[in-house]
């Protein structure tokens, strides 16, 4: 089981360039970045959508942008690999992030991870003239016309949220056919179809079981697709031993480390105190 780690990249913080050489210096196998385009004021929508949560933190809406952070990172590293987690793919323009992934894709090397999600934010959503109810469908539609972008010569799409008349796009991605597509968030009927059908791996938040994992297989096996070629990882793993030895025996192949958002000092010291758990 591979172990990264992840930090809301902000500029109150230990910045990209620094953190990535000593995410690698220390022999971790990647590190993600999520990302926000804003965050409205009104602050309508509680933390996650969950009713009753507590106060948002200021760095959800200081992240730098995520590419050009991630970019700077696989620039001033050799192995590391570098992940969107996530990625609010529902919200974005998909012909232009089609382009920057590749483009990262290729800058990097073959090292970087598509983590996307729906999100949750329903004002950050709105703001981008969408309609938060059908970010599910969206991003699927996204996902697959931004594959046509990556693999077809001349590709084209035509979807309800989605379209693109033929047409060229380049660079295309080192990783054959692209980068792999990681979905994050717990898991019903919904996810579970979206993750078998244009998928490569899911990483829920947290969890301490796979709670899900059978609706997954169910919609493989409609798909004719191997359960088996999911990638499991989990995002926000406790970093501990006994809690990693138990994911990995669950068939995890990757966990994810939180990084606190203070200075450097306290972002290096906990970089130390989780290296030894690599030796397992």
């Amino acid at each position: 089981m591979d172990i990264g780690v992840f930090i809301f990249p902000t500029d109150q913080t230990m910045q990209p360039v620094e953190l990535g050489r000593a995410v690698e210096e220390r022999g971790f196998e990647s590190l993600w970045f999520p990302e926000h385009s804003h965050i409205p004021t009104s602050r309508t929508t509680p933390w996650g959508g969950r009713k009753d949560a507590p106060p948002l933190p200021e760095y959800y809406w200081r992240t730098h942008d995520q590419f050009v952070a991630l970019s700077a990172v696989a620039a001033t590293t050799n192995s590391l690999k570098v992940g969107t987690g996530i990625c609010l793919l529902a919200q974005r323009d998909p012909i232009w992030t089609a382009k920057e992934v590749a483009s990262l894709d290729m800058i990097s090397g073959g090292r970087f991870i598509f983590g996307i999600g729906y999100g949750w934010n329903i004002e950050e959503f709105e703001d981008h003239g969408l309609v938060f109810s059908e970010r599910r469908d969206r991003i699927r539609e996204c996902v697959l016309a931004m594959k046509e972008l990556w693999t077809a010569e001349e590709a084209s799409y035509d979807g309800e949220h989605v379209s693109l008349s033929p047409s060229w796009s380049w660079p295309k991605p080192v990783q054959d056919p692209h980068p792999p597509i990681i979905l994050g968030g717990s898991v019903g009927p919904k996810t579970a179809a979206d993750i078998a059908e244009f998928c490569d791996g899911w990483m829920p938040i947290g969890a301490s079981n796979f709670t899900g994992l059978d609706l997954i297989e169910e919609a493989c096996e409609e798909r004719g697709r191997d359960p088996k070629s999911v990638h499991l990882g989990v995002f926000r793993a406790r970093p501990d031993a006994e809690a990693l030895d138990a994911l990995a025996e669950q068939g995890a192949q990757r966990a994810l480390l939180e990084l606190p958002q203070g200075p450097p000092d306290e972002v290096l010291a906990a970089l130390d105190a989780y290296a030894p758990l690599l030796d397992r």
